[in-house]
């Protein structure tokens, strides 16, 4: 794998919901992942604000990423547990930037911690902890 892993993250998404949604990678690596959320009106809860739902399912996709970079051959991960707080509204039209870093890295569990800014404002901070699947058979 090269050192920028977005590349395949990107690809890794095409037609689920991370692709739906429209996550767009711009670095990846097993100690950081960088993606870019356009606001659209189709993600807005009320008129021009992002939904709350949004935003954790990009933070997810973020969390959940990192981690992926981080398995073992052949292991898998789910989400056991996430925690969102919301600062800011993420306006409709603007782009959110969300930056996922662990904070611990096991062999059972992970939990990555990710920034949803726009801007300077800090919009969500969301805290999740990934559950390491052992390889099947």
């Amino acid at each position: 794998m090269s050192d920028d892993a977005s590349p395949m993250l990107q690809k890794a998404i095409e037609g689920l919901f991370p692709g739906l949604l429209d996550v767009r990678f711009l670095s990846a690596s097993k100690e950081r992942v960088v993606a870019e959320l356009k606001v659209r009106r189709d993600l807005c809860t009320l008129p021009g604000r992002a939904h709350g739902g949004a935003l954790m399912a990009f933070a997810d996709t973020l969390g959940a990423c990192g981690a992926v970079l981080n398995l073992s051959e052949g292991a898998g991960t789910t989400t056991l547990e996430s925690k969102t707080n919301f600062f800011a509204a993420g306006l409709e039209g603007g782009t959110l930037r969300g930056e996922a870093t662990p904070l611990h890295i096991g062999r059972r569990t992970m939990v990555w911690q990710t920034r949803i800014t726009a801007g300077d404002a800090l919009v969500a901070l969301v805290t999740q902890t990934q559950m390491v699947l052992p390889p099947r058979g």
